[in-house]
């Protein structure tokens, strides 16, 4: 994993640092790593400390190989810096990890958290609205139709905002993965979530922090900002949109 999280030249180390697209440039308040090797249940690495700034990771990442994994920076909205409230959140064989905010979470906190079904409370081990929102979203049926649930969560969601008069806006920029596949999603309620991209190629790999992408498929690369300052060949997932990745292959559609 650490050709991708450290060796491009605006590699997502370096983003924890300096990002060049992010909402705000700096993020660290801990970071995390969820892979999928040879068991069902993927593997989970957080901590607090910011990922330029943890020689563990470095040495973790040297030795982990993985045909599917997340990686996370965190910057606090508000809730406190601990290793429960880093992401990617795990639950079972799901992993899921999130950019952006609720709007005035507190306001609304024991709102959404009351909607969340017992069986997946149970697993809220944090404070941050983005566990409660990937809690919630399982028991809309995010593992088994995960485009539904995202949309039927974001209008729940929405819809409490709009009854606690809450005008500071909602925004989300996600993923998720049961494993065989990842579904991405970017939407806010005023048009300025953080931002999607996506790449695709036969294989991968970086010289001298530039990446050199073999035309076709088979390897597909989803973040929230290019990994290094060429124009191709990042494609940028706009607002309101779903990105859909398995098998290979990228399916991108309007998000209602």
């Amino acid at each position: 994993m650490s050709e991708l999280l450290f060796d491009p030249v605006n590699s997502l180390i370096r983003q924890s640092l300096s990002a060049q697209r992010g909402t705000v440039p700096t993020n660290g308040d801990g970071f995390g790593l969820g892979w999928y090797g040879e068991r069902k249940r993927p593997g989970l690495f957080r901590d607090t400390l910011p990922a330029w700034n943890d020689a563990n990771l470095h040495d973790l990442a040297q030795q982990i190989a993985a045909p599917l994994f997340f990686a996370h920076v965190r910057a606090s909205t508000g809730t406190a810096t601990s290793r429960d409230n880093c992401h990617p959140f795990r639950l079972r064989n799901l992993l899921f990890m999130h950019n952006g905010e609720i709007g005035e979470f507190v306001r609304i906190r024991r709102d959404i958290e009351h909607l969340i079904k017992p069986e997946h409370y149970a697993h809220r081990h944090g404070t941050t609205d983005s566990e409660a929102f990937f809690l919630l979203a399982l028991g809309n049926g995010l593992a088994e139709s995960p485009i539904d649930a995202l949309a039927t969560t974001v209008a729940q969601i929405e819809q409490m905002m709009v009854a606690a008069d809450i005008d500071a806006p909602f925004t989300m920029t996600a993923a998720f993965s049961d494993g065989d596949g990842l579904v991405a999603l970017r939407h806010s309620s005023n048009q300025k979530s953080p931002t999607l991209y996506y790449a695709m190629a036969d294989h991968i790999q970086v010289d001298d922090g530039a990446l050199s992408f073999v035309e076709g498929d088979g390897t597909v690369l989803v973040l929230s900002e290019p990994l290094d300052e060429a124009d191709e060949p990042w494609q940028d997932v706009s607002e309101d949109h779903c990105l859909i990745a398995r098998d290979g292959g990228v399916e991108v559609a309007p998000f209602a």
